[in-house]
C-alpha cells in the first residue's frame, strides 16, 4: 500500500482528496444500484431472488442435497437456507423428501419447472463477477480485495455480518445496520 501512495501526485490538494472520496462513494452506489436492478429483473421476469436462483442452480448441479450441504456450498446460514427452500418449494421449483432411514434428514431435488427456470435465467451476479475476476492477475485480485477491505474499515462497516451473496435487502429492520450506522456518541 505504501508504494501505491507514492504513485499519487505530491501536490494532491484537499479538494482532490475529497473528489477521490466522492468517486469511491459513487462507485459503491453504482454497485448497490446495479445489484438492486438485477434483483428486480430476476423478480419481475423469473419470480425468484438472487439467492433463490443461486440455490436452485446448486441443487441442479448437486442433484439430491440436504439443506446443511447446500448451506455450506452457498455460504449461507442453515436458517436462511430453510427459508429459501420453503419459497422454492412453494413455487414448485424443488421438491423435498424425508430420508426413510433417518427422518431428520430432508433432501431437496430440482423439478422440471426448476430446470426450465435454470436454463432460461441469466447467470447470477456472483457467477459473472467470479468469471471476470478470475481473468485478472493474482496481484490485481489482491489489490482489489485489500482496497475494498480498507473501504469497509473506513466506513466502520466491518462489524456488519453479511453473506457473500449480492442481494439487496431491507435495512430498516437490521440490528447490525442500526449498530453500524449510529455513531457511538448518539447511542444510548
Amino acid at each position: 500500500m505504501a508504494g501505491d501512495r507514492e504513485k499519487l501526485p505530491k501536490n494532491l490538494g484537499q479538494s482532490d482528496k475529497g473528489t477521490l472520496g466522492v468517486q469511491i462513494l459513487q462507485s459503491l452506489r453504482q454497485i448497490i444500484r446495479f445489484t438492486e436492478l438485477h434483483s428486480r429483473y430476476l423478480a419481475a421476469n423469473f419470480k425468484v431472488t438472487g439467492p433463490q436462483l443461486i440455490c436452485l442452480l446448486e441443487i441442479q448441479e448437486l442433484g439430491r442435497v440436504t439443506s446443511g450441504e447446500l448451506s455450506k456450498r452457498v455460504h449461507v446460514s442453515p436458517s436462511t437456507i430453510v427459508g429459501i427452500l420453503d419459497r422454492l418449494e412453494a413455487k414448485e421449483l424443488i421438491t423435498r423428501t424425508r430420508d426413510l432411514d433417518d427422518r431428520r434428514r430432508v433432501y431437496s431435488e430440482i423439478t422440471d419447472r426448476g430446470r426450465e427456470l435454470c436454463e432460461n435465467a441469466p447467470s447470477p451476479l456472483q457467477e459473472r463477477f467470479s468469471q471476470k475476476f478470475q481473468t485478472l492477475e493474482v496481484g490485481e485480485q489482491k489489490r482489489i480485495a485489500d482496497s475494498l477491505e480498507q473501504v469497509v474499515k473506513l466506513m466502520d462497516a466491518d462489524s456488519v455480518n453479511v453473506a457473500p451473496m449480492l442481494e439487496p435487502g431491507s435495512l430498516v429492520e437490521s440490528a447490525d445496520v442500526k449498530e453500524a450506522i449510529i455513531p457511538p456518541e448518539v447511542k444510548e
